[in-house]
Parts: C-alpha cells; sequence; structure tokens
C-alpha cells in the first residue's frame, strides 16, 4: 500500500513539475478539456477529424477563463484551427475550423459594421454596385458564360398532362458536352385563354434530387396556382453526376448560377407565355443561397424567396455556396446582405428554429428592413418564422411560398391542393440524350 501511495504521489509530482516556464506550462489537450468541462458542467464532442492523440497544449492552464466558458474554448481551439459548436443541453461540439460558418455572436457584429456603412439610399447604393460588381467578379460568371455553348436548341420532351398544370422535361447544353436537366411546370388553361403567367426559376438544395416528392408538390402547385416554374439538376447530381463527376467542386458554384441564368433566358426568349414583369427565384436550403445569388445576378429577378438559408453567421457549407469567395466581395458581406440587394422588389425569407435562421426575426429581418426603408418599402420584406421547425422544406414552409406569390403576383389560392399533385418517378423527368 506504502508503495502504491509513492508511486503515485511520485507522478502527480513529475505531472506538475513537467508543466514548467521551460515546457511552456504545456499538458495534453486532453486533459485540459476535462478539466474545462468539469469546471463548467458541460460535455465536449470531438468531430472526427479532430485528432487530440498525444497533443499537447502550451500555456494550457493559462487560456482558462474562469469567467467564459466561449473565451476558454476560443484560446484553446484557435491555437489548432478548431472551433466549438454549441449543441442541444450542455454538450459542445470540436470541430475543424470552417471558413462560411460563424457563430451568432459574429453575424451580430458583422451586421453592426454593415449597418454602420450606410445611413441613407445614396450610401447604400453605392455599396450595392460595389457588391454587385465584385460578386460577378469574384464568382467568375462572366467569363463562365462566354465560354458555354451558344445558339443550340433546347431538347424538349413530350408535355404530360396532370390535374391542373403539365411538366415537360427540358435539357440545355451548357458546355460542350455538359448540360443542364430540368423540369417544367405549367398551368393546364383552357384554348383562347391566353393571360401570360409569372415565371419562377427554382434551384434546388442539398436534399437527394429534384425528383423528391416536396419539389414536386411545390412547383406543380405554384403551376396549378397560375405560375410557370423550372426547376434543375444540381452540379454532380442525378442526371449531371455522370457528365461533371463529384459534386464538392468550386466549379458547381459558377455552374449552377449559370444554369439559373441560362435557363431564364430560354424561357423569356422562346416562351410566350411568360409575362416579364413578374419573374421570381425560390429555393430551400443549398437552392436558398442559388436563390439569392441568382436574384443579385439577374436585375429580371422582381421577387425573391429563399427558404431556410439567410443568415449573417453562415455563408452556406457547400463549394457550390461557398467555393467561389463572393463573400468577400466590397471587403465583406453576408447572406443577409446580398438578399437585401433585391430592395425595394419582394422578399420572402423563411426561417426555422432547428437550423441557422433561427436567429432572423432578431438578427436578419431588421437588417434587411433597414435597407428596404430607404426606399419607403419595409412591408416589401416578409419573414415566416417556424420556431419549432427544423431544416427541411416542409408543408409549411411551402405554404409560406404559396402564399407570398399569391400576394404578388396574383396567383389562384383556391388551388392549393397537394392532393391533387402527381408525383412522377425519376425516370420520367429524366431527358434521354441520343
Amino acid at each position: 500500500m506504502k508503495r502504491f501511495l509513492f508511486i503515485t504521489l511520485l507522478l502527480l509530482t513529475a505531472k506538475v513539475s513537467a508543466q514548467t516556464y521551460e515546457t511552456r506550462y504545456a499538458r495534453p489537450v486532453h486533459d485540459i478539456m476535462l478539466d474545462v468541462a468539469k469546471r463548467f458542467g458541460v460535455k465536449f464532442k470531438f468531430d472526427a477529424n479532430v485528432d487530440t492523440v498525444g497533443v499537447m497544449l502550451p500555456y494550457a492552464d493559462f487560456r482558462v477563463r474562469p469567467y467564459s466558458l466561449e473565451q476558454t474554448l476560443d484560446n484553446i481551439c484557435k491555437h489548432y484551427d478548431w472551433n466549438w459548436w454549441k449543441q442541444n443541453g450542455n454538450l459542445y461540439k470540436i470541430k475543424l475550423y470552417e471558413y462560411p460558418r460563424r457563430h451568432e455572436d459574429e453575424g451580430r457584429q458583422m451586421l453592426d459594421y454593415l449597418s454602420a456603412k450606410y445611413t441613407d439610399r445614396t450610401a447604400w447604393e453605392q455599396r450595392r454596385s460595389i457588391l454587385l460588381k465584385e460578386v460577378r467578379e469574384r464568382l467568375e460568371i462572366d467569363q463562365f458564360l462566354d465560354s458555354c455553348v451558344k445558339d443550340v436548341p433546347a431538347v424538349l420532351s413530350k408535355i404530360r398532362r396532370h390535374d391542373g398544370y403539365t411538366t415537360q422535361n427540358i435539357c440545355l447544353e451548357l458546355t460542350p458536352g455538359e448540360h443542364v436537366f430540368g423540369t417544367i411546370y405549367s398551368p393546364l388553361r383552357k384554348k383562347g385563354h391566353g393571360r401570360l403567367s409569372p415565371l419562377i426559376i427554382c434551384p434546388d438544395g442539398h436534399w437527394p434530387s429534384r425528383y423528391r416528392d416536396d419539389e414536386q408538390q411545390r412547383l406543380a402547385t405554384l403551376a396549378r396556382m397560375g405560375a410557370v416554374c423550372v426547376d434543375f439538376d444540381l452540379y454532380g447530381y442525378s442526371q449531371s453526376k455522370a457528365e461533371v463527376g463529384d459534386h464538392h467542386s468550386p466549379r458547381a458554384h459558377i455552374f449552377q448560377a449559370a444554369c439559373g441564368l441560362k435557363l431564364l433566358d430560354w424561357m423569356v426568349n422562346n416562351r410566350k407565355d411568360i409575362d416579364t414583369t413578374r419573374i421570381a427565384a425560390n429555393g430551400g436550403s443549398g437552392g436558398g443561397t442559388h436563390t439569392v445569388l441568382l436574384t443579385l445576378l439577374d436585375s429580371r429577378i422582381t421577387a425573391s424567396a429563399p427558404v431556410v438559408h439567410v443568415a449573417s453567421h453562415f455563408d452556406g457549407g457547400c463549394p457550390c455556396e461557398s467555393g467561389m469567395p463572393v463573400q468577400l466581395a466590397g471587403g465583406g458581406t453576408c447572406e443577409a446582405e446580398l438578399a437585401a440587394i433585391i430592395a425595394p422588389r419582394p422578399l420572402l425569407l423563411v426561417s426555422d428554429g432547428g437550423d441557422w435562421t433561427s436567429t432572423t426575426p432578431e438578427l436578419e429581418l431588421p437588417f434587411i428592413r433597414r435597407i428596404f426603408g430607404f426606399y419607403d418599402a419595409e412591408n416589401q420584406v416578409r419573414n415566416v418564422h417556424l420556431p419549432n421547425e427544423r431544416h427541411d422544406f416542409g408543408p409549411s414552409k411551402r405554404q409560406a411560398v404559396y402564399d407570398f406569390f399569391a400576394d404578388i403576383f396574383g396567383l389562384d389560392r383556391t388551388m392549393i391542393d397537394e392532393a391533387k399533385v402527381t408525383i412522377e418517378p425519376e425516370k420520367t423527368m429524366q431527358t434521354i440524350l441520343k
């Protein structure tokens, strides 16, 4: 027993004595994190890419701030290019640094910084001009569009008739051997009814594919209500995968933006039923990112409805959203400021309590409304916030979209009935290239 106590004391003494000025008071990072967890009554979960085995932290105990867990975690994580994220309850996740993701307080600071740049419409429009120019340059969209195939006719499938709407596959060659694959949803009108329809371009998000039920329900219902809608494959998803390969590429950022622009061009130039004064963009998640981007790139967009996307502290976690450094435009910007570029045209923000848009009512909405206020158009910004929901494009989020476009485009609310939508199989919605 005495021998055991002696060895234990010897080990403890060695451990303490090893923490000296000469060793920079280093301790294993695993040990200091255990101490921090105990001190603040929290738990830590380490991402698979964060390796703490054998890693020593210099000045370990000096990094602890007894009055602040967050400052303590900052002091530890930044030494290794890690970051911390609060999860549910008292659980914190430790991950590698992510350049498009920041903490909510950083979003607040960014909005305060940006707000100080413009106090009236003139100052805002000067800032807006800089952003419009630099986003295009950083995205390299004009060089890409110059490289696109010119004057190639679209490949169109036969029109399929449904209850109150039609569907038709469309395929455009974008660059040699690379295509944009999509589906057009149109109102089913009686002969002789020549009323023009609004057009809604619908970039897709990072859900399994554009063939999923909720996307067909949304676009078909909007078509039943009177709008022409068109969606398209993500770069490297579905049919696009065989042509371009991996989705996770900065080229996806440019390619997907070009898909939206080229489809918009084709729809306006080749359809006689489009009202060019009523053109919108609508998408969720990554599709929300490209809704904001498409609205910024093309002044023909007269309304924008990004769903579960707009935040001041998150740019989108995929290269197709932040692979090209558009968020560095104007010396640094964020999605809230980019979304506000549409002012004073109508803007819908759909947010929820289960993702990064949980801050929309208190942070992003007031910031954006202030900019719309420069045009006396605060009422042109809407926010439908669903605090008990999570990240998806579920029924209540789709209803918010229906209500928005019914109001601003005069669509027929009596045609809102998703039970009338025919869910088509993936094979039917694919284009067969000869």
